[in-house]
């Protein structure tokens, strides 16, 4: 299985690389609502829509909500950043009473999919504001993956070498301490390297460190309810199609969660 994941994620680092790199911000953004779309879809059935046709229709929404939020972004940006952190710290209170919206009823159904569009949206704005922020946008914006890519790595090798502890043993029992702070050491690190390549200096340097930190955390909260919905969906992965990683959501929850706080972090910071 760590074969599978270590080939997959070799294939597909790059290409997500190059895209960010080499697309402008408009056709990045496009395909970017197009993965961020399957994902809604992933989460749809995840939230216990199992009519196509309703999930379908649910697309064509989410497509029109992305094409007015790229005419609006402008004006849009930073308070949608605001409501995708608050977000976040909210679903800090659902993972801790992880029953609630357990049950299959129309209105935890309703409520699951609202949760998918505070997920989405936000971050697809952020994603927006950390792309096409001057100077050096695009890589700002790999910036931020590789702080989750390297905390995810680091809480894969530090959980199984000083893992012990479960941190949320009822919603993801593979999850330890020990992974989470190697994950913090792995983000803020790269996060630190990465600041002084690009520039930053002095007081602002700590500033960064600070927000990778955090960044972190709330990236592992992504996680962790990602893991809470497939839990309640009783399935391991939320879709097949990436060998040895599951679907979208799988590979994407963390960055999700990340993505608004690094961006509306940035703009605190004034970086």
């Amino acid at each position: 299985m760590l074969r599978q994941r270590v080939i997959t994620a070799l294939l597909l680092a790059p290409l997500a690389i190059v895209v960010i790199l080499l697309l402008p911000t408009p056709w990045f953004a496009l395909v970017a609502a197009a993965v961020f779309l399957g994902a809604q879809e992933e989460w749809a059935r995840l939230a216990g829509v199992g009519n196509p046709s309703v999930r379908l229709a649910l697309l064509v929404v989410g497509a029109a909500l992305f094409a007015a939020l790229w005419g609006a972004h402008a004006l849009a940006t930073r308070p949608l950043l605001v409501l995708g952190v608050a977000w976040w710290l909210l679903a800090c209170l659902w993972l801790r009473h992880f029953a609630f919206g357990a049950a299959p009823t129309p209105e935890n159904r309703a409520m699951k999919l609202a949760a998918g569009a505070l997920v989405t949206f936000p971050a697809w704005i952020a994603l927006l504001a950390l792309h096409g922020r001057e100077p050096h946008g695009p890589w700002w914006m790999l910036l931020a993956l590789l702080i989750v890519w390297a905390a995810d790595i680091g809480a894969y090798f530090s959980g199984r070498r000083f893992g012990k502890r479960k941190l949320a043993p009822q919603i993801s029992p593979g999850k330890t301490w020990a992974g989470a702070y190697g994950a913090m050491v792995a983000g803020v690190l790269v996060a630190l390297c990465g600041g002084w390549l690009l520039g930053v200096r002095a007081t602002a340097l700590p500033g960064l460190g600070v927000l990778a930190a955090l960044t972190v955390a709330i990236s592992i909260v992504g996680d962790l309810l990602e893991s809470l919905m497939k839990r309640h969906a009783g399935i391991k992965d939320s879709g097949t199609i990436f060998p040895g990683h599951g679907g979208l959501l799988d590979r994407m929850d963390s960055v999700f969660a990340a993505l608004p706080v690094f961006a509306l972090g940035l703009l605190l910071l004034g970086l």
